[in-house]
């Protein structure tokens, strides 16, 4: 397993990191025993980098880290969120950072945090989503540096809005933020334009979700795919989503079809190859999804020409011309 920078935040990073949001629920039936198992086969094929939330089953991830970590020797680091105060997701422009991240709740939040994950400091603490309304008055930053200072946080971390990924660019060029978790993939590209570049320049460590696109970017969906009714995807491929999304899926599929790759392999590795990222985290559910994934360290970089066409793929899908 390959390492990386997290940036300026001072740790050494496994390049492929365990996404652990569906091992606390949301994505269909998973049993603890699954989980358990996959943590422990990630971390023994040389993951040190988990990434969970809040969020994900209400600390259920969490605390499911936590157990297999007290069994384990190895230092691995753990990046989790806070949300902000229950309202508006995304947050509205008109919404107050004050009332949605105020102090107090933002140190019982943090407690609550180390409780789960059972430490005394956490490694990364990202707030879990923004908006570039509040970039004037970055507050909760401050308090997060406050805690920082107090031993309570190593790092400090966004994840980004995903309809508006570049307004925590100015946080970035502020000096607010050690990290940011962001939308980048075959699909999604935007971030190329101007949020890698500036992670570059300040130094900040770059954890990319969504590599799959939720599943799409694996070849394994068809238009008459079903999820389960506790799965959020029903929501982020509902109407003609799922269908496009296919569909698009296989227009790249086409592109691999001399090069003995597969498309999840090279959607990992597309992410990998921008010098700005520090690690990709896919979600990880199983211990053969855990083999799957780290293997994209063992591979060669992809080629320029691959890489080129690769780039073609971006998909503008909020705009009604881009939808072929």
């Amino acid at each position: 397993m390959q390492k990386r920078k997290l940036g300026k935040a001072g740790m050494e990073v496994s390049e492929i990191g365990f996404g652990a949001w569906a091992i606390g629920g949301s994505w269909g039936p998973q049993n603890n025993q699954d989980s358990v198992a996959a943590l422990h086969k990630a971390l023994d094929l040389g993951v040190n980098f988990i990434d969970t939330a809040a969020g994900y089953g209400d600390g259920k991830s969490e605390k499911i880290i936590a157990e297999v970590l007290k069994s384990r020797n190895e230092k691995v680091i753990v990046a989790t969120k806070t949300p902000p105060v229950a309202g508006n997701w995304p947050p509205s422009p008109y919404d107050n950072v004050d009332e949605r991240y105020p102090e107090k709740y933002l140190r019982q939040n943090v407690e609550e945090r180390l409780r789960n994950l059972n430490v005394d400091c956490l490694d990364v603490l990202q707030l879990h989503t923004w908006t570039r309304a509040w970039n004037r008055n970055p507050r909760p930053f401050e308090v997060l540096r406050k805690l920082q200072a107090e031993g309570k946080i190593r790092a400090i971390g966004v994840s980004t809005p995903e309809q508006d990924q570049n307004s925590v660019i100015d946080l970035m060029r502020g000096g607010w933020v050690d990290t940011v978790q962001v939308i980048y993939s075959i699909f999604e590209q935007e971030p190329a334009a101007e949020l890698l570049p500036v992670a570059q320049e300040t130094k900040v460590g770059i954890i990319v979700r969504v590599v799959f696109d939720e599943g799409a970017l694996t070849g394994k969906f068809t238009s008459a795919t079903k999820f389960a009714s506790d799965d959020f995807r029903n929501r982020y491929f509902e109407g003609d989503r799922l269908e496009r999304a296919v569909k698009r899926a296989a227009k790249v599929q086409a592109d691999l079809s001399h090069t003995g790759l597969s498309l999840a392999e090279v959607a990992i590795k597309f992410a990998l190859m921008h010098p700005a990222v520090s690690t990709v985290i896919p979600g990880i559910r199983t211990p053969a999804q855990a083999e799957a994934n780290t293997s994209v360290s063992d591979m060669p970089e992809l080629s320029e020409d691959l890489m080129a066409k690769l780039r073609t793929h971006y998909w503008n899908r909020g705009f009604w011309y881009g939808g072929k």
